[in-house]
């Protein structure tokens, strides 16, 4: 499969915002982007081409399960073609669950 790979404006802020709590976050986040690149399916479905995926951040030392959140939004166009957009990012610490009516409203106002 050949996704490209898009970041929302939200998601860079959010993003950064981590970035300078975790040292590991960016390399973390690369290897995420290639990974979403070859297969976009990863994650629990939140319904709606919403995806949530559980992301370790190394330099946190807590695995999948202390770590972060980021939601996607899959656009296909063909079976092996498409957009994936990272549409937010969060610390498993400061949110415990995605309230999907809000991430739908994000993505309306992007006009996806």
């Amino acid at each position: 499969m050949n996704f490209e790979v898009r970041v929302t404006p939200h998601f860079e802020r959010e993003a950064k915002t981590l970035a300078k709590r975790h040292r590991s976050f960016k390399n973390d986040l690369n290897k995420l982007i290639d990974l979403l690149s070859e297969n976009p399916i990863q994650g629990a479905d939140l319904g709606s081409g919403i995806r949530k995926i559980r992301f370790a951040i190394t330099s946190k030392g807590r695995g999948k399960a202390g770590g972060a959140r980021i939601i996607t939004y899959t656009v296909c166009f063909s079976e092996s073609t498409g957009r994936v957009y990272l549409i937010d990012v969060y610390d498993k610490s400061d949110y415990s669950t995605a309230n999907v009516a809000i991430i739908k409203s994000m993505i309306a106002d992007l006009g996806l």
